[in-house]
């Protein structure tokens, strides 16, 4: 557990530029109209952007400072669940402190658009977060399989699947009700209990390809 923490803290404290560029867009980005996005909503960047730097920077230090690929990836995994908490927190602060004071304009955030605060702030902030989760592990495992041919199989089958299942209505109903399972959903149990089994079965495919990878 000692060498997990201090991988945790090492991952975190590298991700300075995630951080550094999520604050700024948070803070600077404005948007003119009668309906605008939420300034929270884009806390959401630090989730996309953090798996950048764990598995393209972090992996090779780790591994040449004599960490484990299991400690790391566990560490990883440890990181994910911390950050998704604290952007699920700021997002929701900000919707109840902040959003409310935008009176001449209709603020939209991302979690009444996923219906998630139908079922109150404590319940939808934790959708939240273990939609982030699930995102950011995706990421990981997407951007670890890279380097090795079956990544590029599985890039060309998601963008077959876009240019496929677009234009064909039953297939564009199909990826549209799996977008609602994963994201669009009012349904607490429901959502968080995909969101976890997939982050389950993406963390069993990324251990894989983890054993695999190499210097």
């Amino acid at each position: 557990m000692t060498a997990i923490f201090a991988i945790v803290k090492r991952l975190l404290a590298s991700n300075q530029i995630s951080f550094i560029i999520t604050a700024l867009v948070v803070l600077c980005a404005t948007s003119s109209g009668d309906v605008v996005l939420s300034n929270g909503n884009y806390t959401w960047l630090l989730a996309v952007l953090t798996p950048f730097f764990f598995v393209f920077y972090d992996f090779t230090k780790l591994m040449y400072l004599g960490a484990s690929k299991k400690n790391y990836f566990i560490a990883c995994l440890t990181s994910y669940g911390f950050l998704a908490f604290c952007i699920s927190l700021v997002n929701t602060a900000i919707h109840l402190l902040i959003d409310p004071v935008y009176s001449a304009q209709t603020v939209i955030n991302m979690m009444d658009v996923c219906k998630w605060t139908e079922n109150g702030m404590i319940v939808a902030g934790l959708q939240q977060m273990f939609f982030l989760l699930l995102v950011m592990v995706f990421l990981h495992v997407l951007l670890s399989m890279q380097p090795h041919w079956y990544g590029w199989l599985t890039d060309a089958i998601f963008v077959a699947m876009i240019c496929i299942f677009t234009p064909i209505a039953p297939l564009r109903a199909l990826l549209s009700s799996f977008f609602q399972i994963i994201m669009i959903n009012s349904n607490a149990v429901l959502h968080i209990g995909i969101c976890l089994l997939l982050s389950a079965a993406l963390s069993f495919v990324g251990l894989a390809v983890l054993k695999k990878k190499t210097l």
